[in-house]
């Protein structure tokens, strides 16, 4: 590919990126969905943009997932890895091993013979790494118990990997060897290949070694030499160079260099670099991670598909229906929540990119038809492109019938008390509101509907319940007959509405408080009818603020007249333009109003105020003024 070629390549890329992705997003579809749609819009049986060289920018664009478990790998400590070691080796290993063994039984029974069979059930087993993570990180779910446990399973599929490699040519037909040494080059096997087992064994495990090793004695020394020249681009090139090292001494070993990498990532995550890195390799990893996604829907072979229409799609949605419900049995028997599972079984529903490398080995080696494997592509294709909207539907349609259900795997506690104020939700934020109540000898009941976060807090002594609130029963049951205030201390603005309209119906006396995330839950919950709504960035920002107002030698009693001041505008804002918010143009008219208006009446409240206010407030900075002394035991007596 000469120059031209190859900017007229990046310029279609980068353009149906550009111009896919936002759409996507404004739809609410995902930033992966519009990846896909642009590859297939682009793509060969598209507009015909780009063609054959699309499967090299698939091999190429397969470094961002690396880089991915890279980042990962920096957001997770040593122990909790080892923490997550059961549901890694145990929930992983099931579901391989009982995906394999199923997807190989229904591919003997039409028609392929036990090898093929066997290669085909391996194949399927595993997932998109991908999509799933960067789908999962969109929507903010990574650090569920779906979530996790959907990366555990992922990880395991990545060590999988292995040791799917080296079946595959024992499985050959002809048995003559020729397919190990034509497709070894490409991932680092041949010369390890050629050694004993137990040398074999060393090496990959030396291999590892040296990345943990040399992680924390060698890397962060050198990171921290090249941090001393305070050039920035030789430190995203050493951050690249790190990542690329490992991975080519991943592959060398025959290991996959998503794992060396992940590994390399968790002895770093309690790196004083660790946020440097992330920061340089956050940019490179979406791009390469953006064409890959691309590169998968040009990949999509469209006459394959509408030759053999009712076969490809039936095996789709076969694979799919198979693949969820193994994977709900298997997040059933490890006591997922029902929403939590439904998440976890649709998100590993699909296949993974791993599929165009071991059809390609096992086709090289005779042990597939090509017949066989280029439907089967078309079909992984397919599953990985389908995954945004089974996430979507799991989002949209099934969460909001099932999320609230979690009583069904744990009965909800006996509540024998009643107090004045009831308390949905003890997290960070509902934990200090009750802490705060009980100083003031005020006593609340308190519940919440994860059940995990109930079991810790009684073990920290505190009385919690558990159960939904947004169940009238578990409401009369905790008091609410009698009680004088709801405070609403989760999260999902969504739930906080349902929870306060069962509320309003059935004890209409209750004053409702409500916790909104930001701004825009805030216009959700105001919407809904709610007026003592409470965001959790609002109250931390002021406080800043006014701190930074006395930094800069304010008065203090006027820095807090100003906080004050700016909230009660904030309020009313918040207020009128819920209203308004679904017409643009006159929310941003009224909003632009609002900020001029707000600074007009801080502005004038300062010309006019009374500075000798301030004194019983600020008598420091008023002996600074004056040039009076300090008593250094102002205060002490």
């Amino acid at each position: 590919m000469h120059g031209g070629e190859f900017f007229f390549q990046a310029f279609i890329y980068l353009s149906a990126a550009v111009v896919a992705v936002p759409i996507a997003k404004r739809l609410g579809l995902g930033s992966v969905l519009g990846y896909l749609i642009a590859g297939v819009i682009i793509g060969p049986f598209g507009l015909g943009l780009i063609g054959e060289e699309g499967q090299d920018v698939l091999h190429f664009a397969e470094f961002g997932v690396v880089m991915m478990l890279f980042l990962i790998g920096l957001e997770l400590e040593p122990t909790r890895v080892w923490r997550m070691r059961s549901s890694i080796l145990g929930l992983g290993g099931l579901q391989v091993t009982l995906t394999a063994a199923v997807l190989s039984a229904i591919a003997m029974s039409m028609g392929l013979d036990w090898q093929a069979a066997a290669v085909v059930g391996m194949t399927l087993a595993l997932s998109s790494t991908a999509i799933v993570m960067q789908t999962l990180s969109e929507k903010g779910l990574t650090g569920t118990a779906g979530g996790q446990s959907a990366f555990s399973v992922l990880l395991f599929q990545d060590l999988a990997v292995i040791p799917m490699l080296a079946v595959i040519p024992l499985l050959a037909v002809g048995a003559d060897g020729r397919g190990v040494t034509e497709i070894g080059s490409g991932h680092g096997v041949v010369w390890i290949e050629s050694l004993a087992g137990w040398a074999r064994t060393l090496v990959v495990l030396g291999a590892v070694a040296a990345v943990i090793v040399g992680g924390r004695f060698v890397v962060r020394p050198a990171f921290r030499l090249i941090a001393r020249t305070h050039q920035r681009e030789i430190f995203t090139a050493a951050a690249l160079l790190l990542v690329i090292g490992i991975a080519l001494l991943m592959d060398q070993v025959g290991l996959s260099p998503a794992l060396g990498t992940f590994v390399a990532g968790v002895v770093l995550a309690n790196s004083e670099y660790r946020h440097e890195l992330e920061v340089e390799i956050e940019p490179i990893k979406g791009l390469l991670l953006g064409l890959f996604f691309i590169a998968v829907g040009a990949s999509i072979d469209f006459a394959l598909i509408a030759t053999s229409l009712s076969i490809v799609l039936g095996l789709v949605v076969g694979l799919i229906a198979v693949k969820a419900v193994l994977l709900f049995i298997l997040g059933k028997g490890f006591r997922l929540g029902l929403d939590q599972n439904f998440l976890f079984s649709l998100a590993l529903a699909e296949a993974g990119e791993f599929a165009f490398v071991l059809f390609s080995f096992a086709r090289q080696n005779e042990v597939v038809a090509q017949s066989v494997t280029d439907l089967l592509i078309a079909v992984v294709a397919l599953t990985m492109a389908l995954t945004p909207l089974l996430l979507l539907f799991n989002e949209r349609v099934l969460q909001p019938r099932v999320g609230t259900r979690r009583s069904e795997e744990r009965v909800a506690d006996v509540i024998e008390e009643e107090n004045p104020v009831i308390i949905v939700g003890f997290g960070n934020f509902g934990s200090v509101i009750g802490r705060l109540l009980s100083a003031n000898g005020i006593s609340s009941t308190v519940l919440d509907y994860d059940s995990d976060r109930v079991d810790m807090l009684r073990r920290l002594g505190l009385k919690v319940f558990y159960g939904d609130a947004s169940r009238s029963s578990l409401l009369e049951a905790a008091g609410a007959a009698n009680a004088k205030l709801l405070i609403v201390a989760i999260g999902d603005s969504q739930k906080t509405l349902r929870l306060a309209q069962t509320a309003r119906k059935h004890f209409p006396h209750l004053r409702i408080l409500a916790r909104a995330a930001g701004r825009y839950e805030a216009y959700e919950l105001t919407e809904g009818g709610l007026e003592d709504v409470y965001r959790d960035t609002l109250d931390s920002s002021l406080r800043m603020g006014v701190d930074a107002l006395r930094l800069l030698d304010v008065r203090a009693y006027h820095a807090f007249r100003s906080a004050r001041t700016f909230r009660r505008h904030d309020e009313e804002s918040v207020r009128e333009l819920a209203l308004m918010r679904h017409d643009r143009k006159t929310y941003i008219d009224t909003a632009r109003q609002r900020i001029s208006d707000l600074e007009e009446l801080l502005l004038s409240d300062l010309d006019g105020h009374d500075e000798m206010v301030d004194v019983g407030w600020d008598a420091e900075s008023m002996r600074r003024e004056f040039g009076e002394p300090r008593n250094e035991d102002d205060g002490c007596s």
